[in-house]
């Protein structure tokens, strides 16, 4: 791959990148809000019968942590009455804001530009050498360059998200400098870098999500070819398929991951509850049952499903449009 090449993948990851965190920026912040461990429901001073459930206090953040704990021995933590994805967007614009919606829009957008950038260059520099040395475009090369591409991009950009996450979950309206220098005098530098560990075992994801879509992609390609050849040419029906192949892909890649998330949010909270992967999760479970693991699910499946396809498909978009301008050769060596 030349440089030119690199450079157009490159232009194009960061602008994929930017284009989906920005539409679904509203989403991004219930879905933290709901997988922290403040994002849960109070229930009354005594756990309501069946038959009056409903009249069970609904909140969506900022509950305090020791009642949490407290309601989660007491056995209550299953008959909280969660608020619903509408709900809660409406609970945080009564009470801290329209602009509470896009909470960490700041870090996401000088974070996500980069850190896409890095994720499809790393992922695309890979597949070219690795198509070099081994079968070219098996599952194997695409899980290698997958991994690869994730944890070169979770280690570079995982500062950014930290503040990112601060920010979402909290409630007044701090800006991002003060976040900074509100981690950095608590912890230091090594405190930009808790939750990392989530982060990559949350390439698992990552792998997943592109194996199914370079499977599904190859299918759709060679279902247009034409006797056996492949056509350079893109349609917009090539890309309405390539949005509905990244959607498809990623969607069964974040059910199947999702937990890594929950606990990520965790250990990325101020305090010090959560310390390692595994115990935050076996604390998650043990304190909310599985349902606290998968708390959120939902709103990141409907943020992801138009994220994921905003992304891939101007990725492609921007692809073709730099590789045919440039006259470069990428679509004939991949």
């Amino acid at each position: 791959m030349s440089q030119k090449d690199t450079a157009i993948h490159l232009v194009a990851g960061g602008v994929a990148g930017t284009a989906g965190a920005v539409v679904t920026c509203p989403l991004e912040v219930v879905k933290t809000r709901l997988q922290s461990s403040k994002g849960v429901g109070v229930p009354p001073s005594q756990p309501p019968p069946s038959d009056s459930a409903t009249h069970a206090r609904k909140v969506c953040s900022k509950i305090p942590k020791h009642q949490v704990q407290q309601y989660a021995r007491a056995g209550h933590a299953r008959t909280i009455n969660r608020m619903s994805l509408i709900q809660c967007i409406r609970h945080i614009v009564q009470t801290e804001g329209t602009k509470a919606l896009f909470k960490g829009l700041g870090p996401n957008i000088v974070g996500v530009a980069p850190s896409r950038a890095i994720y499809f260059c790393t992922y695309s520099q890979a597949k070219a050498i690795l198509n070099q040395h081994i079968a070219p475009d098996t599952p194997i090369v695409h899980l290698s360059a997958a991994s690869a591409a994730g944890f070169v991009s979770c280690t570079m950009t995982n500062p950014i998200w930290f503040v990112k996450t601060r920010l979402q979950l909290d409630g007044q309206n701090m800006s991002a400098l003060q976040c900074i220098k509100r981690i950095y005098h608590k912890t230091g530098i090594r405190g930009f870098y808790k939750g990392i560990t989530a982060s990559y075992m949350g390439i698992s994801e990552t792998v997943v999500h592109f194996v199914l879509y370079e499977g599904v992609k190859a299918r759709l390609i060679a279902a247009r070819s034409v006797d056996g050849v492949p056509n350079d040419q893109r349609s917009p029906r090539d890309f309405i398929e390539f949005m509905g192949a990244g959607a498809f892909s990623k969607t069964v890649a974040s059910c199947i991951a999702y937990p890594h998330e929950v606990a990520r949010t965790r250990l990325r909270e101020e305090g010090d509850k959560y310390r390692k992967f595994w115990e935050t999760l076996h604390t998650v479970w043990k304190e909310e049952g599985y349902r606290g693991v998968y708390r959120g699910l939902g709103t990141q499946l409907v943020r992801q499903i138009p994220n994921t396809a905003i992304m891939m498909s101007t990725y492609e978009a921007v692809v073709y449009l730099l590789t045919t301008h440039f006259n470069s050769s990428f679509y004939e060596n991949t």
